[in-house]
């Protein structure tokens, strides 16, 4: 692979970001996961299938250590018993690139019958998906085409993915004041925990 390949991967990649759709939708879908898990104590429930998934559980971690307890349930797991860790007034973030995953779809109707009235945040490329259509908010991908050489690995999209998450998980870091000092809390170990600790002092 060459130079000026390699940079047009790059900027494929990049264009994708810069064409995520924006909208009122990313204040909603902060504003409702701060109430759920800051103000009401519940918690963040992630889940995704395939590359997705592994998008999801990054997102989960990510929102734990900046302030909003999160969790990945893996949805086929999810139908084994492991849907029992749901409870009143958590909230759902579900991938899938498709808004057709068959798991995904079943675990919102699990879902919906052990804990009525969950609400459902959604990224998905197709915002007219059935997945799309169960969404409390839903959060389009803008829909890129895969930067791989089949335009089917998800590559662009699993991108695309994380840097929504990251919107969201900086959007709630600032709706709950999170600082260096709460970082520090959670974040014991290595290089990360030796700053935080040093920016708190």
């Amino acid at each position: 692979m060459g130079i000026n390949e390699i940079r047009s991967l790059l900027e494929h990649e990049a264009n994708a970001v810069l064409n995520i759709p924006v909208s009122d939708a990313y204040e909603q879908a902060t504003d409702l996961i701060v109430e759920q898990t800051n103000k009401k104590k519940g918690k963040l429930v992630t889940s995704g299938m395939g590359k997705a998934g592994q998008i999801a559980q990054n997102i989960a971690t990510t929102f734990s250590s900046t302030g909003t307890p999160a969790v990945f349930l893996h949805p086929s797991e999810a139908q084994h018993g492991d849907l029992g860790i749901l409870q009143e007034n958590d909230i759902m973030l579900l991938i899938s690139n498709s808004g057709k995953t068959r798991e995904i779809i079943e675990l919102v109707s699990l879902a919906q019958v052990l804990v009525p009235g969950i609400k459902f945040i959604v990224i998905t490329s197709d915002p007219d998906s059935l997945l799309a259509q169960k969404a409390t908010i839903c959060l389009p991908t803008g829909n890129p085409t895969e930067v791989c050489a089949l335009c089917l690995t998800p590559t662009t999209s699993t991108t695309v993915m994380t840097v929504i998450g990251d919107i969201l998980v900086v959007g709630t870091m600032k709706k709950i004041n999170f600082s260096p000092a709460d970082y520090a809390k959670r974040h014991h170990g290595g290089y990360l925990g030796d700053k935080s600790r040093e920016m708190s002092k």
